[in-house]
């Protein structure tokens, strides 16, 4: 039989038990949350100015004048987009295996013909990277006018050439290479090191209208 004594005991030992594991569940947990913010403040994007964006609008939803949509469409912001998506994900401060650099993969040799030669303020500022690549828009129309001009709207290989295209592919392989490629009506072809090559450009860019960028020959960046 259990006395009276006995059974305080045995209903402090399970009290004593059950409070025990509380605090040990409340410990682990607590730890794994403090793990998880500790984690994730790694992760954490602080803006460090001001944050603005202004898209081209083309087009409102119907029936509502004061909720307008932001439509980049085939405007030079939409090339500008795409072809940044294509080539980084839109990343500015990313560096590829083969050491281009940016949002638009910049190769030194590029950025020196548009006037830059720091590479860490380059990779550090969007801003000096947007204008880096309406520099490089300028200096290549101006280096492919006389392709622009002869073979806009014509078809070669499948692909209807417009300047976009060409623009895009020059950034691509560079203005000589898709000199080549025109001129041989396509036989002369040019991949990257990752093998995409200027026809993907010509046909993945075709259409948009980059005509806001005048061709410049000595087109460079002005910091």
């Amino acid at each position: 039989m259990v006395t009276g004594l006995e059974k305080l005991y045995l209903m402090r030992k399970t009290c004593s038990f059950f409070i025990g594991s509380a605090l040990l569940v409340g410990g682990v947990v607590s730890g794994f949350k403090k793990y998880e913010i500790s984690l994730l403040e790694q992760y954490k994007i602080v803006p460090t100015g001001t944050l603005s964006y202004v898209n081209p609008m083309e087009t409102q939803i119907e029936g509502d004048d004061n909720l307008a949509i932001p439509f980049l469409g085939k405007t030079y912001m939409g090339f500008k987009q795409a072809l940044g998506v294509r080539e980084s994900y839109g990343l500015y401060k990313i560096v590829n295996s083969f050491g281009y650099m940016g949002k638009y993969q910049f190769g030194k040799v590029a950025l020196k013909s548009i006037g830059i030669t720091d590479t860490k303020t380059f990779l550090d500022d969007p801003l000096l990277q947007e204008k880096a690549f309406d520099a490089l828009v300028a200096k290549n129309k101006w280096i492919l006018r006389n392709e622009i001009r002869k073979f806009e709207g014509k078809r070669i290989n499948g692909i209807t050439i417009t300047e976009s295209g060409i623009i895009a592919a020059a950034h691509l392989g560079g203005a000589g290479s898709v000199k080549k490629f025109l001129n041989s009506g396509g036989q002369q072809g040019f991949s990257d090191g990752y093998g995409t090559s200027i026809r993907s450009y010509l046909e993945a860019f075709s259409g948009y209208d980059t005509s806001e960028i005048f061709a410049e020959k000595n087109a460079v960046v002005s910091l």
